[in-house]
């Protein structure tokens, strides 16, 4: 039993050594033809097509801008205003439009805000919402839109007044 097993591991061991084997002329046949077939369809490529000129793509000069420029487009119509109905706790009051920098549950919060606004020459009032009981401190007020946006813009330019927010009087 162990001369079969011996004998027929090897006759499979020669089988496989033997059956893949690649020989060097059909690799080289298989490139033979496929050269051919290339030049052919090369040859007819030229024959059916017409030689045509094709004019370069014309590329535009790229103009370069400094990294700090920047352009805005002033159209204050679309500018977010949030309507609220409040009333001045402390302040000179309100106009139209006001521009607010800070929103505090507790109003002694609000009054220190307020006076570091102050002491950098501001107008800041603190005005409370009552439907949220919250007390909000105004920067600025002003009776046009567009001015109380810029306004705002200038406050969102300041890390501390990043969240900056307009607000109309209802």
């Amino acid at each position: 039993m162990k001369k079969y097993i011996v004998l027929c591991a090897g006759f499979c061991l020669a089988l496989s050594m033997t059956s893949c084997k690649s020989s060097e002329s059909a690799y080289k046949k298989a490139y033979e033809k496929a050269k051919q077939y290339d030049t052919q369809t090369a040859q007819q490529q030229t024959t059916t097509q017409p030689a045509t000129y094709e004019e370069p793509a014309v590329v535009a000069p790229v103009q370069t801008k400094p990294a700090n420029e920047v352009r805005r487009v002033d159209n204050y119509d679309n500018v977010s205003v949030r309507s609220e109905r409040v009333a001045v706790v402390n302040g000179s009051g309100l106009k139209a439009y006001s521009v607010v920098v800070g929103s505090f549950g507790l109003q002694s919060n609000a009054e220190g805000l307020q006076q570091r606004l102050k002491n950098a020459g501001y107008d800041a009032q603190i005005v409370k919402n009552e439907d949220r009981n919250m007390f909000r401190v105004v920067a600025a007020t002003f009776d046009s839109k567009a001015d109380a946006a810029r306004c705002r813009d200038q406050f969102r330019e300041q890390e501390a007044y990043k969240d900056a927010w307009l607000l109309s009087n209802q």
